[in-house]
């Protein structure tokens, strides 16, 4: 009975914290009438791919599309003739949603003049739904044509169709290029202040667009007077790696979103958000960042609501209830053992029991959520089954602990070589951060348990009657010298200073923040500013450290013995 009063007490107090740490948060101002002017609309589901051309049915579309009537006004498409895309306007007549129609232009000429030949067709089919055109997305971005090109693509079109027409890039290529400002009849502009170059918060995110529009219209109007100006793609991120100040989160997004649509209201200019649906194909291309822009996830399920409160998780409560049912495992399989352990100890074991539990399950379903192809899913399985592993002998460890046991040396041995490989893993994941980390997300939730369980377990043993952070004493192995322990955690601490080196580097030399701060001792003071203000590289900087100590400390037992 004693264990299963303190038992309910600790999940009255953890369900108590889980509910407050779980509270709808304020977003912002109601999207008015909970509809958007304008939505990017890509309709693939998950395991289709324009880049393996495996295309959505004209069913898919249109459910799609009954869908996002809910949610925006208008849809903006980027091709015209690819899969099932030309019965995307007939559809959106159905659902009473207007377009701005795209034509996507590349490097291959043929697909090119496919693509602008069926957007001429279908803006000249459907006038009443198609009341805009971009002929081009992010072309001179990716320099796969140069601005004459494009031109030549853009008097095309305009002479063959009645609408509007304009050509869509960040808003830097605009300034680069006035020659196209004179050609088009808008101005289409992308503005996404994750990827500036200089990432800010999501705060201060509306104030930074209000300033792009201002000088883009001005330097527009000095070259094409009152040309209108579209805000074409404006968005941030629910999940993925942080940048900066800049840092991904489901009430960011809309945070992000009501406040765009406030500024477009007070300066009076037109805005499309991107995206309507996850696009689990970008994880290929972009991480999981490049997958999380949407208003609904790749299952169809809305990610956050444009009018009201936001929950950050919204399955807090399904978390909730199944680390309780595995705490109630936990208990129920160790039943025995923890009759023998005193009262603070016993509390102490279901405390830590409880957050190994939490943390299990909030990786379970933060890894699988962003899994979404077959290699994903076994990666995801695998990190999950390791940390089964890995939480079940550490619990295991930490009863020895807590009950004054001496060491198991076969359970030590065990806990040994998973440290290792978790010490393998974590250079391996830091190094290909630190190479070119700017799609990858840090993997401190496939490190919870081994990390946490850690720090726990160094606390326990430097505590106990016989303190020390030694390796093998802490996860009670034989204590054999290797000089192999010190290597690891010089590994370890070298690859934790080429990380941050790595995102200092990946500032210096980003163009645009060079030229907002040309003076380099300006510069250098605020790359270490982004740098250090980035909570989830400061977070995995911490789990190399803990991970780093009790190799580090093996490495002078001998020499301190």
């Amino acid at each position: 009975m004693r264990t299963i009063s303190f038992a309910v007490l600790i999940i009255l107090l953890y369900s108590t914290v889980a509910w407050l740490s779980n509270l709808p948060q304020d977003a912002g101002i109601d999207v008015p009438d909970g509809k958007l002017n304008s939505l990017s609309f890509a309709p693939y589901h998950e395991g289709q791919s324009p880049l393996d051309e495996i295309f959505p049915s004209v069913a898919e579309i249109d459910a799609d599309l009954k869908l996002l009537a809910k949610k925006t006004h208008t849809i903006r498409t980027y091709a015209s003739s690819e899969g099932n895309m030309p019965a995307v306007p007939g559809l959106a007549r159905k659902y009473g949603l207007q377009m701005i129609q795209g034509a996507w232009l590349g490097s291959v000429k043929a697909d090119t003049k496919r693509d602008v030949d069926m957007l001429i067709k279908l803006a000249n089919e459907y006038p009443d739904v198609i009341k805009r055109v971009i002929v081009g997305n992010e072309v001179l971005l990716r320099g796969e044509m140069e601005a004459d090109e494009i031109i030549s693509y853009i008097r095309e079109v305009k002479k063959a169709i009645k609408q509007p027409v304009s050509y869509a890039d960040v808003w830097s290529m605009y300034m680069k290029n006035p020659q196209i400002i004179k050609e088009v009849d808008f101005i289409t502009i992308h503005i996404l202040p994750y990827w500036e170059d200089e990432p800010i918060s999501v705060d201060d995110a509306p104030a930074h667009i209000e300033r792009i529009y201002k000088h883009v219209k001005q330097e527009a109007d000095s070259i094409s007077p009152g040309k209108p100006i579209l805000i074409g793609e404006s968005g941030w991120p629910s999940q993925g790696r942080q940048r900066g100040w800049a840092l991904p989160s489901v009430v960011n997004e809309a945070k992000f979103i009501r406040g765009l649509l406030k500024v477009a209201r007070d300066n009076g200019f037109d805005t499309n958000i991107v995206e309507a649906i996850n696009q689990s194909w970008k994880s290929e291309l972009e991480g999981v960042v490049g997958a999380s822009w949407g208003l609904y996830s790749v299952d169809r399920e809305e990610v956050f609501p444009l009018t009201g409160k936001v929950y950050e998780n919204q399955n807090w409560f399904k978390q909730l209830l199944a680390a309780t049912l595995l705490l109630l495992v936990i208990i129920a399989f160790s039943w025995q053992h923890l009759a023998k352990l005193t009262n603070t100890r016993l509390v102490l074991f279901l405390v830590i029991a409880q957050v190994l539990s939490a943390l299990l399950v909030s990786q379970i379903e933060q890894l699988w959520y962003v899994s979404f192809f077959t290699w994903q899913r076994i990666q995801t399985l695998f990190i999950v089954g390791l940390n089964i592993v890995i939480g079940t002998y550490i619990l295991q460890r930490i009863y020895d602990l807590l009950a004054n046991k001496p060491a198991n040396r076969q359970l030590g041995s065990k806990l040994h070589s998973l440290y290792l490989v978790v010490a393998v893993f974590a250079f391996i994941k830091t190094l290909m951060l630190a190479i070119d980390g700017r799609y990858l997300s840090f993997p401190s939730v496939a490190t919870y348990i081994p990390v946490v369980g850690l720090a726990v377990m160094m606390l326990l043993k430097y505590f106990s009657s016989n303190p020390t952070l030694e390796i093998n004493a802490v996860l009670g192995k034989a204590q054999d010298y290797n000089p192999w322990h010190r290597r690891i955690a010089v590994m370890l601490i070298f690859i934790a200073f080429d990380l941050i080196i790595g995102e200092m580097i990946a500032f210096l030399i980003g163009r645009d923040f060079i030229q907002s701060y040309p003076d380099l001792l300006e510069r250098f003071k605020w790359v270490v500013i982004y740098t250090f203000g980035n909570g989830q590289l400061l977070e995995w900087l911490l789990y190399l450290l803990i991970l780093a100590v009790p190799f580090w400390v093996a490495g002078n037992y001998k020499k301190l013995g």
